[in-house]
């Protein structure tokens, strides 16, 4: 295992789940503490947690999702707390409802700076997107697991799409493997 797997840090988690009937975000708002609810900017109700830190973007269909968690045991926690606030409220949720994670975007450092250009010819035009003049990173869609990875000029990688933290670092592993084997990356 490589010393960039060290390095990995979430940034983000995000997981959807539901309650089985519609709400009525006027009156949520009105009652729920903290809510901010503006329909002519966003269509959900967003209700923030502050320990662990998360946004809930409660939307009138009863869908409900959590962004902004830097685990996936925080997500589970700050929706427990959303959903013990609606309880409170006479709004009947099931005691453990299904909640899915939609995505974990992640970070971590290679530790060496990364010819990109070479690395966009390596890797091959159909996984790779690579405009420098619009945006500074490599694209690259890897299928294994199947994210999306940012690598920058410095090292500096992005891993976007994961739905387990261990999507991170076998994602790590995989990009360090592939650059070693275009002779692009010394470990």
């Amino acid at each position: 295992m490589s010393a960039a797997v060290d390095t990995i840090e979430i940034q983000n988690v995000v997981a959807s789940t539901g309650i089985d009937h519609e709400l009525d975000l006027e009156t949520l708002d009105e009652d729920l503490v903290g809510a901010d609810f503006n329909p002519d900017n966003f269509p959900g109700l967003v209700y923030r947690t502050q320990d662990p830190k998360a946004a809930a973007l409660i939307f009138r269909s009863g869908k409900v999702v959590c962004t902004g968690a830097s685990s996936v045991d925080d997500v589970h926690e700050a929706i427990n707390i959303v959903f013990g606030k609606l309880r409170d409220l006479g709004i009947p949720i099931d005691d453990s409802p299904e909640i899915t994670v939609q995505n974990i975007v992640s970070s971590a450092d290679l530790g060496e700076a990364m010819n990109l250009n070479a690395i966009a010819i390596g890797l091959g035009l159909e996984d790779v997107e690579y405009e420098p003049e619009q945006f500074p990173g490599l694209v690259y869609r890897m299928d294994n697991p199947e994210v999306v990875v940012l690598l920058f000029g410095s090292g500096k990688i992005v891993i976007t799409g994961g739905q387990q933290p261990e999507d991170a670092s076998v994602a790590v592993e995989n990009m360090i493997e592939e650059l070693e084997g275009l002779g692009l990356f010394s470990s």
